[in-house]
């Protein structure tokens, strides 16, 4: 006999999912003031806390391919946030860093987390360990193979 179908408010996937939905909605009219999208943002956000990657170094942190990582780039740095130079070492990797514009751009984007405290009711502890251990759950997903962790 088939197990019954979980009904859809009681699955996982979805609470995450729609969580992911309504961040990112509460976040765009300040990215839009800030003049970003989301995954802009998150290019940001890898260079702030490790400062100049490569594109695959960056598109290795937000789990995305090089070839949608380079697009964006190319308009950030259109926008003078980012620089992009030819490492030395090997010329067929391209270096991203900040320029002082987008250096400037991590103190303006601290609105973001406010915006989320503000709306989730959490305290910034409540949101660090729910964070901790939403990270945990796909991390440990993402290392099991067949089910196995």
């Amino acid at each position: 006999m088939p197990k019954p179908a979980v009904p859809l408010q009681g699955q996982l996937c979805f609470s995450i999912y729609a969580a992911g939905i309504a961040i990112n909605r509460a976040y765009k009219p300040l990215l839009d003031e800030l003049g970003l999208t989301y995954p802009q943002y998150l290019v940001l956000s890898t260079l702030w806390e490790g400062g100049p990657h490569t594109v695959g170094g960056i598109a290795e942190r937000l789990d995305l391919e090089p070839s949608t990582i380079t697009p964006l780039v190319k308009r950030m740095e259109q926008a003078g946030l980012v620089d992009r130079r030819r490492n030395p070492d090997d010329e067929r990797q391209v270096v991203v860093g900040l320029t002082q514009k987008g250096q400037d751009m991590e103190s303006r984007a601290g609105c973001l987390l406010d915006e989320l405290l503000n709306r989730s009711g959490l305290t910034v502890t409540e949101l660090m360990d729910l964070n901790v251990k939403v990270r945990g759950l796909a991390d440990a997903v993402a290392r099991s193979k067949d089910g196995d962790v």
